[in-house]
């Protein structure tokens, strides 16, 4: 029986990874389109330099380039630890072409409008014949005669049902190809861009303090503005309750003397003015360190506060144990500002969080279907969420059209 139940934990630990590799494969098939754009492009540019005419061009071209690259960092960097492009490169068409930066994405625009682009349409067929063989059945008499007798891969005549239903053995096959493939078809594509657009040793090290310090500074700037809301909570909220209750006491002591049974009346308002401010003071203790995360897990955790949440909401977790406290705060007050944005703002019907942990990193996912258009610059507590998790060397990623859906998604460090 344990040996059937790990079995079966595998299998679905291999399936959860290959979905991924699969999503991470279609996102390197866009990014493979573009690539291939810019590397048309960069043909015709240095084609029209033989001629004295594309000299002015090839700097815009190169720019291109950059701006390829850099959206292929940014993907391979939601799966994997963050990857540190070059700096800008250097002015002057022979010195751009010099430095090993700009090298490097030449040769990975070769590379992934290539290899990336096959890898990724391979990977996507696989499934695609895995879903035609399993459903043949269903619509192999909407072919011709012809082409009916000859599916299923040539291999025998397809002329009644029985037949058409021996095609799905192929579904089959074509699933256990594709748990057995796609991982290390993700990892074939992701390479190159790893190899090769990664900064120079000396590079790499002083962009990452650059980030770093400007990642610091974001921090200090989110530490004042907790510190500032948490004086106004204070000042504004409980300090007001407290003063209440204190001048409702000094008024009942005065009315003992002259008026004995109106004190009871002033107590009881006194200790009413307690109450509520005992209740916002609890309420702004929960938001420094909310205390579910040390009784609950973070799922649990997020699962209350789907509950809560006036649009409807699911929540998925794929977490073997429990993450650093700070990263499991910030990955609540994450969902937390998320939720109330989606509340205020999308006109969501639905809205989903998943959470999972893919080497060392905490990734956290909220979707929701509404109007999209959302901008960070529009005020609506998106810069705030930016700031917590670059704050812990996160990323933040949003993508918003205009119609929906809209993405949000928070890669965390999880150490310890």
């Amino acid at each position: 029986m344990t040996a059937r139940r790990t079995r079966l934990e595998g299998l679905l630990a291999r399936s959860r990874a290959t979905v991924d590799a699969l999503d991470h494969l279609v996102g390197g098939v866009g990014t493979g389109i573009l690539a291939l754009t810019a590397l048309l492009w960069l043909a015709v540019v240095a084609l029209l330099c033989l001629v004295g005419v594309g000299l002015p061009m090839a700097p815009v071209a190169l720019r291109g380039l950059r701006v390829v690259a850099d959206r292929e960092r940014v993907r391979l960097s939601q799966r994997d630890p963050e990857l540190v492009g070059p700096g800008p490169p250097p002015p002057g068409l022979r010195a751009a072409l010099a430095d090993p930066g700009v090298r490097g994405e030449l040769g990975w625009v070769v590379c992934h409008s290539t290899l990336g682009l096959l890898t990724g349409v391979v990977a996507m067929s696989l499934p695609l014949a895995a879903v035609r063989d399993l459903t043949f059945p269903l619509w192999w008499r909407l072919l011709p005669p012809g082409e009916a007798e000859d599916a299923a891969l040539n291999l025998w005549r397809v002329g009644d049902q029985r037949s058409a239903l021996a095609v799905c053995v192929f579904a089959v096959g074509w699933t256990a190809l594709s748990l057995l493939v796609i991982p290390g078809l993700e990892r074939l594509q992701s390479w190159p861009g790893r190899r090769l657009l990664s900064a120079p040793p000396g590079g790499d090290l002083a962009l990452r303090v650059a980030h770093l310090t400007a990642t610091r500074a974001a921090a200090l700037d989110a530490h004042a503005a907790e510190l500032r809301r948490i004086e106004r909570s204070l000042h504004d909220g409980t300090q007001n309750r407290i003063v209440a209750v204190t001048a409702l006491v000094a008024a009942a002591r005065r009315a003992v003397a002259r008026d004995p049974a109106s004190a009871g009346e002033i107590l009881e308002r006194a200790q009413g003015a307690a109450e509520q401010a005992l209740a916002e003071l609890r309420a702004v203790v929960r938001t420094i360190l909310p205390p579910v995360l040390e009784d609950r897990s973070l799922a649990d955790a997020l699962s209350g506060l789907a509950a809560a949440c006036p649009v409807p909401c699911t929540v998925t977790a794929d977490l073997p144990g429990r993450c650093a406290a700070s990263v499991e705060a910030t990955a609540y007050f994450t969902v937390a500002e998320a939720l109330t944005n989606v509340a205020r703002h999308s006109g969501a019907g639905r809205v989903s969080v998943a959470l999972s942990l893919r080497r060392d990193r905490l990734l956290v996912q909220i979707t929701d279907d509404g109007h999209g258009g959302a901008d960070e610059r529009a005020g609506s507590g998106l810069v705030g969420i930016r700031r917590r998790a670059e704050a812990h060397d996160g990323t933040f990623m949003m993508t918003s059209p205009p119609g929906g859906p809209t993405t949000l998604k928070v890669s965390l460090p999880c150490g310890s």
